[in-house]
């Protein structure tokens, strides 16, 4: 951070830049943090349990995570938004949030026990997933993430993410020393939950206040649930087609194929988060500029999208050509069949970019009503060419309908949205022409 500040002062840069860099130092230093602290122990995990069990392992995972969304109700990006505008008190806007967040968590634990017990024959499965479904209220707590992402000040829960991630670490590492069964391994990952709320408390309540001081306004509470419901359809739309792969594989094939593509996906996410992390912090900008300067707004957007979308497509093509040597030299020879996988599954990092920057704008430009048909429409292609094409293809099958779905989704759909055709001109334009903003990065965070 003192090299950052030097940086700063010697370059000339405003105190609004240089906070947003400091934002955008510490959300890469806490992601760098999870993803490589995740990897490594996913990696020595998986070669300990095999890819059966890891499979089983990744098949509750992702079976728990399609509920998710449905618990999150969509508010975050609304949360970010209205405490960024300002116009309302932020314990009314926080409070609120959490409230809907916490009786969703609890309707959408009683859905994953009740169908995971009647869909799963091996009570080993359902009980697993009964000890992992506790993650879904603990995520509650990201309404205090959310609010420090508003103010552009993620310092102070990266800090909690870092350290849950260093205790994760020597948790799991004690379960392999101890040669723990499949069960605690799942149990610590559902601790990893407990750690990060603990963690978001602490800052909140060190940094801001109690959170005594929040309050529910079943007012609000309206307003937020009319302005979040299609991104709630949309957002379990989206994990519908992010996840349900992983799922069917299980259900259609066997959890061993899954542990392949599991592995396969880990890596996919490292890169999925470079456009995570840029929407992240350039949204409250772009919420600000639009309010300020429509003109700017779009150039900025415009850069937002070029950005995201070749690095990603730089970093998919890096990945797919060095997939026999990654996969080797880390989760090892037992893994080989997730060299192919990944060969494919590397581009839905890009694919994912330009489908995460058109959503982002159209939150900041109040169109997410809409959401719901492009990513309803990438829900059905993922799950009808799965359930058509996986018992045939396998998993390769699996990898080419994630990248399908999430274009068809995230940008074909587009052109077909009236609402939403100009943001389909600017993809296109950020396909074909894109790659000269990467010759011009720093100037996406200049104010003109």
């Amino acid at each position: 951070m003192i090299i950052l500040q030097s940086l700063a002062n010697r370059l000339g840069i405003s105190k609004t830049k240089e906070v947003i860099a400091e934002n955008l130092f510490w959300s890469v230093l806490g992601k760098i943090v999870a993803l490589l602290g995740g990897l490594l122990v996913g990696i020595i995990v998986a070669r300990y349990l095999g890819p059966a069990q890891y499979g089983l392992m990744s098949y509750v995972i992702s079976y728990v995570t399609l509920f998710q969304t449905f618990a999150l109700l969509g508010l975050d990006s609304i949360e970010i938004r209205e405490e960024s505008r300002g116009k309302y008190p932020f314990q009314t806007i926080i409070g609120t949030a959490f409230g809907l967040k916490l009786c969703s968590a609890i309707v959408c634990i009683i859905l994953v026990l009740g169908t995971s017990w009647y869909m799963e024959a091996d009570s080993d499965t359902t009980l697993l997933i009964a000890i992992y479904v506790l993650t879904i209220i603990l995520n509650s707590s990201n309404v205090i993430r959310n609010y420090f992402t508003a103010i552009v000040q993620n310092k102070h829960v990266v800090k909690a993410e870092i350290s849950r991630t260093l205790i994760g670490i020597l948790i799991k590492s004690a379960c392999l020393l101890a040669h723990a069964p499949l069960v605690w391994f799942v149990a610590a990952s559902m601790f990893d939950a407990v750690l990060l709320a603990s963690g978001y408390y602490m800052a909140y309540h060190a940094k801001v206040g109690s959170i005594r001081e929040w309050r529910f306004d079943c007012q609000y509470a309206k307003f937020m649930l009319k302005e979040s419901f299609p991104l709630m359809i949309s957002g379990a739309a989206i994990i519908l087609y992010q996840r349900i792969d992983q799922v069917m594989i299980g259900q259609m094939i066997d959890k061993e194929s899954v542990g392949y593509f599991s592995v396969a996906s880990k890596f996919v996410e490292i890169l999925i988060y470079i456009p995570m992390m840029l929407a992240q912090t350039i949204m409250p900008v772009l919420v600000h500029i639009r309010e300020n300067d429509e003109a700017t707004y779009i150039r900025k957007g415009q850069q937002f999208m070029n950005i995201s979308l070749w690095s990603s497509l730089l970093l998919s093509a890096l990945m797919s050509v060095s997939s026999y040597w990654i996969i080797i030299l880390t989760f090892g020879q037992a893994y080989l069949p997730a060299v192919a996988v990944l060969q494919i599954l590397s581009f839905k990092a890009a694919g994912l970019a330009l489908s995460n920057t058109a959503g982002t704008m159209l939150v900041a430009e109040g169109l997410q009503r809409y959401a719901i048909i492009r990513d309803l429409l990438g829900c059905t292609v993922c799950i009808a060419l799965n359930y058509f094409l996986l018992p045939r293809y396998g998993i390769i099958a699996a990898a080419w309908i994630a990248i399908a779905s999430n274009v068809i989704a995230g940008y074909v759909a587009d052109a077909f949205i009236p609402a939403y055709r100009h943001l389909f001109f600017r993809q296109t334009h950020a396909l074909f022409m894109g790659w000269k903003s990467m010759l011009t990065v720093k100037s996406l965070f200049k104010s003109k």
